[in-house]
Order: C-alpha cells, then structure tokens, then sequence
C-alpha cells in the first residue's frame, strides 16, 4: 500500500525523479527479503533440529518431523511458548498422529475441540498448521489466565472451569501437566 500510494503522488514529468525513487525503494525491497531470508533460515535451522529430537525422543517418522517442526517454531514464536513445550503437548495429546479424534470429539495432532474453539481459531482444525497454531493459541491464552505453565497445561487438559471448581478434575490436569513435562524433559534432552 505504501509503494502504491507514493508511486501514484509522484509527478509523472519528472523521470529522473522516478527513477532516483525506484532505487531507494530496490534498496528497501532488498533488505526486506534479505532480512526476511535470515528469518525464515533461523526457523529452518531450528525446525531441523527440532525434527531430530522429536525423532528421537518420541520415534516419530522423519517425513512427520520435518513436516509439523516448522510449523510448532511458527506458532510458538507468533504466541511467545517454548517449542519444545508444544512438541511435548503434542506428543501428550496425538502422539503426532494427525488424524487422531478424542471421545470428547478433540481433534489433530493438539487435540483441539472445534464446538470450542472454532470461532476463535478458523480454519479446518484437522489441518495441521492450524490445528498446531490453534493449540499453541490456547496453551498461550491459558498462561495468561493462570499465570503460570503448569497450570496452564491443566487447564488445556480440563477446563479452567473444571480445574477450579472440581477436586478430581483438577488433580487429573495436574496429572496431565505432570506428563506432559516429562515429554518436555525427554525431548530436551534429545536435543
């Protein structure tokens, strides 16, 4: 939009004046995608070398690995939550098994419920970007709430209403948040 609005209050007599323009905004548009490059190159190193801890760790398929790493470095970048966090939450809910439906009608690899979810997160929730952008979203939002990640875990597992409100339901996400740091240790050190 700023491109367009500038090229369009330039005066159209003054070619010099064109071209001097275009070169300072060449120079931007460059470092914009060599910057861009550095960015995406930091997210393909780190995938890779998530990858290989989720292979190792928690025998996942190299061609699954590679698949669903850049998309846990995405998410956990855009909502501020450790990788290896959503990796362990995804070992906990799906065993990065994509296609996995819960009783409770959960669904993808973060087991994300849709009649809860949907608005907030849209997109098909069984595809697996937004499935693990929407579940990284809501482990976010859920820190936030509780103020703390172990908490936050228990309530991605039960509900801050059923955390707070049932004895038996709170200590099942306790249980809960207490496995997944156990994925989230096994994964660390794979790494």
């Amino acid at each position: 939009m700023f491109f367009t609005q500038h090229f369009s209050l330039l005066p159209s007599k003054k070619s010099n004046y064109h071209l001097c323009t275009f070169k300072s905004v060449a120079i931007i548009i460059t470092t914009l995608a060599f910057v861009g490059c550095t960015s995406s190159n930091s997210v393909a190193k780190r995938s890779a070398k998530l990858s290989t801890g989720i292979q190792k760790a928690y025998s996942v398929a190299p061609a699954t690995a590679n698949r669903v790493s850049p998309m846990i470095i995405q998410s956990a970048d855009k909502y501020n939550v450790d990788p290896i966090l959503v990796a362990a939450v995804i070992r906990q809910e799906s065993s990065y098994r994509n296609y996995v439906i819960s009783s409770a009608g959960a669904v993808g690899l973060t087991q994300v419920i849709p009649r809860y979810w949907q608005q907030t997160c849209p997109g098909d929730l069984i595809e697996e970007y937004n499935n693990i952008n929407c579940g990284t979203y809501i482990l976010a939002s859920y820190n936030s709430k509780a103020g703390s990640w172990p908490k936050a875990l228990a309530y991605y597992n039960v509900g801050p209403a059923g955390y707070n409100t049932n004895n038996k339901m709170k200590k099942q996400g306790k249980k809960y948040a207490e496995q997944v740091k156990q994925h989230h240790k096994i994964l660390k050190g794979a790494l």
